[in-house]
């Protein structure tokens, strides 16, 4: 068959979330040694490895129909694509990632405008020179490599502009935020010439989609009981849903069947209650996509 979509998966750090999060969608992607082609369990798609903060780059100029990076680099380089969905996922955490600016625990940088004439270090180096020129202040920008929070202790820089979801590591390297610069999560986008193409489309949207299915799932499990007729108002009342339980009722019994949708978070409080309420038997199962 032949291939329809060019597909790009962020190397690196996401990359094992990106596969994760494609195998809970329908796909399985087998990355084997250096190759940057893995291997896709669809006929239609191309895989290709590509760094997060090129993918905007070579979905822009059409190497890539679509590909998977954060909005902070697509803003970094202004890239002139199409954001098909928001995804929010990440190695660490299922919330959004935040680009900060960071001092010494013993510096006297307080706000923005002390950093007039202080040198920043950061990866993210376009976008800091158009953050701080924007606001008018003068400030000398250096391209980091990587240990970002390291070049303030070693006196390279007077503060830095870095990514983070926890602060566990601004905050053990003795560092303090004194600004969020921005907020960035995952992308899905496409190349604009191939969101044009009928056939590259759909399956972009296909591929969104799923995408999704899985990310709202992984919030959410499936939790199934047994409840006597007279407990059933009791226990009805206290299940949270999308739509509201499915109730059935057991062959030659005064029993029902009681089935429903909560989210992760609520199942441990929430199957004490059941029991003390009458339900037994209680099931609680993973989901793998929800649309």
């Amino acid at each position: 068959m032949e291939k329809i979509l060019k597909l790009g998966i962020p190397k690196g750090s996401l990359q094992n979330a990106t596969i994760n999060l494609f195998k809970r969608s329908g796909w399985k992607i087998n990355v084997e040694g250096r190759s940057y082609f893995p291997d896709i369990n669809d006929e239609t798609i191309e895989c290709a490895l590509c760094r997060a903060q090129e993918m905007s780059i070579n979905v822009e100029s059409g190497v890539i129909d679509a590909g998977l990076t954060g909005l902070d680099w697509v803003a970094e380089h202004e890239s002139d694509v199409h954001v098909v969905s928001d995804l929010i996922y990440s190695k660490v955490s299922a919330r959004p990632a935040r680009w900060i600016i960071a001092v010494a625990n013993d510096s006297p940088i307080k706000k923005l405008e002390d950093l007039e004439g202080k040198t920043i270090s950061t990866e993210l180096v376009k976008f800091t020179k158009r953050f701080f020129k924007d606001r008018g202040i003068n400030v000398n920008v250096k391209f980091s490599w990587g240990a970002t929070e390291a070049k303030i202790v070693s006196g390279l820089a007077d503060a830095i502009v870095e990514i983070t979801e926890t602060e566990s590591t601004i905050r053990a390297h003795n560092l303090r935020v004194i600004h969020e610069v921005m907020e960035t999560n995952t992308q899905l986008i496409a190349n604009k010439k191939a969101w044009e193409d009928p056939v590259k489309r759909e399956k972009i949207e296909q591929i969104a989609m799923l995408l999704q299915a899985a990310l709202v799932a992984d919030k959410l499990v499936g939790i199934k009981m047994n409840v006597p007729g007279d407990k059933l108002p009791a226990v009805v009342e206290l299940l949270p849903s999308l739509n509201g339980p499915t109730v059935a009722s057991l062959y030659q019994s005064d029993w029902f069947s009681v089935e429903t949708i909560v989210e992760n978070s609520l199942v441990r409080d929430l199957i004490p209650k059941l029991l003390k309420e009458g339900a037994e038997g209680i099931i609680e199962y993973a989901l793998n996509k929800v649309i």
